[in-house]
């Protein structure tokens, strides 16, 4: 009898188990997938009223003592708050949704972004048959194709400033905020900035007559965002603080009428820091506007830097002890659930400086450490000069944010420039004299290490993958003083580095643009960067400066004298491993020779079948992607 029962029980679970991957099967090719409830981490607790709350900002009230981003001052100077119910005069109310159509999936370029699926905002959009654009406080819609390109729509936003824009299928979100600044009185101790964080989700299936459909917005800085699927995750943080001993809260106003994020729904943990902040993160539906947005605010330093994977979104804010602190947000659909934080040394630089990877995640950071150096000033010295200098940091830590791997002290004395994660290995690009380009290996994430490194003139403030053994980068050129303590930057310098060889990494090829003076949005901003491998496409936005070398007397231009700009425009380039970068041309929106006026400044490029788009703020450039030859003009006005 026990027998039987025990061969049935092993053929039922043997049943069970294979039913159970037939449905996993079946639910992964059909796209669906189930939710898995989440429990929200340990580490963090919600006030239990708004009693509590005001103790502890009562309690830490050199970190929570900020000025209100709402109200005004009174003819006495006493400042008075207001709470709109109504943002803007618009009015909430429910919208019908109308189904999105599948976008053109081939034959355009897209936004250049991070991790592969997660898309990020910018100024600039297409989806192979319209172009979406940014100029002041209006979105154009313009339809790209030849021989009836042109402004097909505007969307004025008079209310907000546009930081950026998704597009999927039929939807278009637009995402900005709104800074105003009162006019202070001489009683006023301290400036009063309000601050709102605005969303806006338009039906686009007709892109002459643009359908508003959710109006969501919220007290609070808008910090990032990203679209995952059919939902928008994005990042707003306003200060914590009393006013006249009452405890003010972030206020949501959606199509669902206007609230407050009570104090039942903050989550907060004993973090240290100068100053604190309620973090909210926010998923929306952009494709079904009857969804209402989720939120979850976390109490905690101010956030500076975002970088999201498909599942987590991680947030950091540097402290007072030189650390960074870390959270990660695990988002699924609507859900969102807080399950970890973490501390690591240093300030992390930008996005790049972060990176998930299998069941870790890794990070780069700048610390500053002391170091003795023997230099004479006008006397030679017997004893060191303790200098506090930068070195660069590379943490590997787990899903609970614990460190579990660290390579500390690369490049000591040496400023952190970029950083790129590239599967197991991480490229770190430091400067002080010369351009140290780091191959570190991180296959064993216990144990990183450095594999290799490369010293060049100049250095990249941006490195792009190529393939998995190339990188582009962009940056400056330079040249070392005659002291040899320092160097002087150049012009703007593009370089394509093989590191096939990771401990013998090279450079190939290299380009400069202009002199002493140049700059491009690419240094600051990825977006405005356009390469496409399949197209040997790469387009760089400049502004050139030239020296010019009859202004020196005896013909010697210093390595110090800066250009006067004289070009703007971008630079587009045939770029292939064999030849390396070949200029192919320019272009320009200047209408006369010399500098344009910033409204016809080019700041990005994208390509739709065989024309090459140009976008300013003025207007939009057709060009032939064949000779570059113009095509057409197209007016943003």
């Amino acid at each position: 009898m026990q027998k039987e029962i025990k061969k049935k029980v092993r053929t039922y679970a043997v049943v069970a188990v294979l039913l159970a991957v037939i449905l996993g099967v079946l639910c992964y090719n059909l796209g669906f997938m189930p939710e898995i409830p989440l429990t929200q981490a340990s580490f963090l607790k919600t006030f239990s009223s708004d009693a509590e709350l005001k103790s502890f900002l009562t309690s830490n009230a050199n970190r929570s003592q900020y000025a209100p981003y709402f109200g005004s001052y009174n003819m006495l100077g006493t400042w008075v708050p207001s709470i709109p119910s109504r943002v803007n005069g618009f009015v909430f109310s429910a919208f019908s949704v109308v189904p999105a159509s599948s976008p053109v999936s081939t034959g355009y370029s897209t936004t250049n972004i991070q991790v592969a699926g997660v898309d990020e905002p910018d100024t600039v959009k297409n989806d192979g048959e319209y172009i979406y654009t940014v100029s002041g406080n209006t979105v154009f819609i313009v339809n790209a194709s030849l021989p009836d390109a042109g402004v097909v729509s505007r969307i004025e936003c008079d209310d907000f400033a546009p930081v950026g824009i998704f597009v999927s299928g039929d939807r278009l979100a637009i995402l900005g905020s709104n800074y105003s600044m009162p006019l202070l009185t001489p009683y006023s101790q301290s400036e009063v900035v309000q601050v709102q964080t605005y969303v806006r989700l338009y039906d686009v299936s007709d892109r002459a007559n643009p359908n508003l459909l959710r109006n969501f917005t919220m007290t609070g800085n808008y910090l990032d965002s990203r679209m995952i699927g059919k939902y928008v995750y994005f990042v707003t943080s306003m200060p914590s603080y009393l006013l006249n001993d009452t405890v003010i809260l972030p206020i949501i106003y959606s199509n669902e009428g206007v609230k407050d994020i009570p104090a039942t729904e903050i989550y907060y943990s004993n973090v240290s820091d100068d100053y604190l902040s309620y973090t909210t993160f926010v998923a929306m539906n952009v494709q079904d506007a009857s969804e209402e947005p989720t939120t979850m605010s976390i109490m905690m330093g101010q956030a500076s830097n975002m970088y999201v994977s498909l599942n987590n979104i991680y947030v950091t804010f540097p402290d007072t002890t030189e650390e960074t602190t870390i959270y990660r947000v695990y988002m699924q659909n609507n859900n969102l659930t807080a399950m970890a934080q973490g501390e690591v040394p240093g300030q992390v630089l930008n996005q790049f400086s972060m990176d998930e990877y299998g069941d870790y995640f890794r990070i780069a950071t700048t610390a500053w450490t002391a170091e003795a150096q023997n230099i004479s000033i006008t006397t030679p010295r017997s004893t060191p000069i303790i200098f506090n200098v930068q070195s660069t940091n590379v943490y590997v830590l787990d899903m609970n944010l614990s460190i579990v791997g660290r390579l500390e002290n690369v490049s000591v004395g040496e400023k952190f420039h970029s950083a790129r994660f590239m599967g197991d290995r991480c490229y770190l690009v430091t400067f002080q004299k010369t351009d140290p380009l780091f191959v570190i290996d991180l296959a064993d994430p216990t144990s990183p290490k450095i594999l290799g490194n490369l010293t060049v003139s100049g250095y990249s403030d941006y490195l792009q993958p190529y393939d998995e053994n190339h990188l582009i980068g962009v940056g400056k050129e330079t040249v070392e003083a005659e002291s040899g303590y320092f160097s002087w930057y150049q012009g703007i310098k593009v370089s394509i580095f093989d590191v096939s060889n990771v401990s013998n990494p090279v450079q190939i090829s290299k380009a400069t643009i202009g002199d002493r003076g140049s700059d491009s949005p690419v240094l600051n901003d990825h977006k405005a960067l356009l390469f496409d491998k399949q197209m040997d496409l790469l387009v760089i936005p400049v502004t050139v400066a030239e020296v010019d070398p009859s202004q020196y007397p005896d013909g010697v231009v210093p390595d110090n004298a800066y250009g006067t700009q004289v070009w703007q425009g971008v630079y587009v380039y045939n770029i292939t491993l064999t030849d390396g970068l070949v200029l192919k041309g320019n272009i320009t929106h200047a209408e006369t020779a010399g500098i344009p006026p910033s409204t016809l400044y080019v700041n990005r490029a994208l390509y739709i079948g065989d024309i090459l788009y140009t976008v300013s703020q003025g207007k939009i450039e057709l060009n032939s992607l064949a000779d570059l030859s113009l095509l057409k003009e197209i007016s943003l006005s």
